[in-house]
């Protein structure tokens, strides 16, 4: 695979061989994301885990202290007065039975996440198909299933992100922008790390988290010491 000129240059920051301090490598990655836009700082956490079996399943939300940078455009699926609540407390699309067609047949998906009231999960789930494979199904455990939807849309504002396993049990999460400070990417990234550690499954056997890559998105991987991490 050809990398551009500027990924070569950043990729000579990173010592392929080194297992750095989360503080070295947010300086590190935020150096190295030399992009004309302000690029997204991911962590990817692989895991000691069997996605597999339902016990070993990790899914949750956590509120980064200082957001992640990007602007969330919600869908909350409520009737009534609890629509009334969603579009007061900020919501930017409202509705019920008759965003079904728009999502089904028109491939509407201009939002980033998707609240349903506990009563309107029937309709929900017959997006299943389309919502499902893009990580946008709403779930109790990720506080996107509720009858607080003024709570759950304050909490996105504010920076809350879903973290769960994909099929090759990695985590993938934003920690923040290029534009953060290292402070701010720090926080972050150590409050992402608390929450997956006191998410560790009881049935897990051996190493929990098995390596932690920090990046930016056009830039190359920075490998933190784990053991660092979890003491």
């Amino acid at each position: 695979m050809k990398r551009g000129k500027r990924y070569v240059e950043a990729a000579k920051l990173v010592d392929r061989a080194t297992l750095y301090d989360a503080a070295d490598a947010i300086a590190i990655v935020k150096k190295a994301a030399v992009a004309k836009f302000d690029e997204t700082i991911e962590a990817h956490i692989r895991t000691g885990c069997d996605g597999r079996h339902a016990d070993q399943q990790i899914r949750g939300a956590v509120v980064l202290p200082h957001g992640t940078g990007k602007t969330v455009r919600i869908l909350v699926f409520a009737k009534g007065p609890k629509a009334d609540e969603a579009a007061a407390a900020g919501a930017d699309y409202v509705g019920a039975e008759e965003l079904i067609p728009k999502i089904q047949n028109e491939g509407w998906l201009d939002f980033d996440v998707v609240v349903a009231t506990p009563d309107m999960m029937g309709v929900v789930g017959r997006l299943g198909r389309v919502l499902g494979p893009k990580g946008l199904m709403p779930n109790p455990k990720a506080g996107t299933v509720t009858m607080d939807v003024t709570k759950a849309i304050n909490d996105i504002k504010a920076g809350k992100i879903e973290y769960r396993l994909d099929k090759t049990n990695i985590i993938h999460v934003p920690v923040g922008k290029a534009s953060f400070t290292e402070e701010q990417l720090a926080d972050n990234f150590q409050t992402l790390v608390d929450a997956i550690i006191k998410a560790r499954p009881s049935t897990v056997k051996g190493a929990y988290l098995k390596s932690v890559t920090l990046t930016s998105t056009m830039g190359p991987g920075v490998k933190l010491n784990v053991a660092k991490l979890t003491n």
